[in-house]
């Protein structure tokens, strides 16, 4: 199988270290892959007319994208019944800490946009304080209500972990350790994983 992307990408990560945690790590070749946001990339457009990346080809051909869905395909690939578990109370909580881990990468990769990719005398502050607003939420979240369930392997905390490595190898909410302590101590304890430091991106 190929997987296209960067492990710099919060996504691309995440469905790594699911294919690791699977036991599908030396089925799964990444194809190293960059993409700029104001342009088009010929390849990925020939597998996704969304031409973002991850985009995973499989051994037959077919063609699976985005993240949420790999990670998944990984699960079913591989008969892993615990990091998506079918019991559908723990299913849908999974699915759910996966949605705001989602969010949480959408939001710090726009942040990252605007604040570096973006021109200067094109910056949209108010945008700007919104998404760091919105990092903060989730982070507040995660501390005050979903700690107990951070404590399981699942797809939804490997969507954090993966979202809280990005906002910090881009520097994206420099004080967020000492604001929300728990949070960074079950991140720092998560990112010792095998499948977290094999993935670990180098910019």
């Amino acid at each position: 199988m190929k997987l296209y992307g960067s492990l710099n990408s919060p996504f691309v990560r995440m469905s790594m270290v699911t294919a690791m945690e699977c036991g599908l790590g030396l089925k799964v070749q990444l194809v190293n892959t960059s993409v700029n946001p104001t342009e088009a990339h010929a390849a990925l457009e020939k597998l996704s007319p969304i031409a973002k990346i991850p985009v995973l080809e499989t051994d037959h051909g077919q063609v699976v994208y985005d993240s949420r869905v790999i990670m998944e395909f990984f699960c079913h690939t591989s008969g892993n019944k615990s990091l998506l578990p079918d019991e559908p109370i723990k299913h849908f909580r999974v699915l759910t800490l996966l949605a705001m881990a989602q969010g949480l990468g959408d939001t710090a990769v726009s942040l990252r946009y605007e604040t570096f990719a973006r021109p200067k005398d094109a910056l949209w502050p108010e945008f700007v304080v919104r998404q760091r607003l919105r990092i903060a939420a989730v982070m507040s979240e995660l501390e005050a209500k979903w700690m107990p369930h951070l404590s399981d392997l699942t797809l939804g905390c490997i969507g954090i972990a993966t979202a809280l490595g990005y906002i910090e190898l881009r520097q994206l909410a420099p004080d967020w350790r000492a604001k929300f302590p728990d949070l960074s101590h079950w991140y720092e304890q998560f990112s010792k994983r095998e499948s977290m430091a094999h993935s670990a991106p180098v910019l």
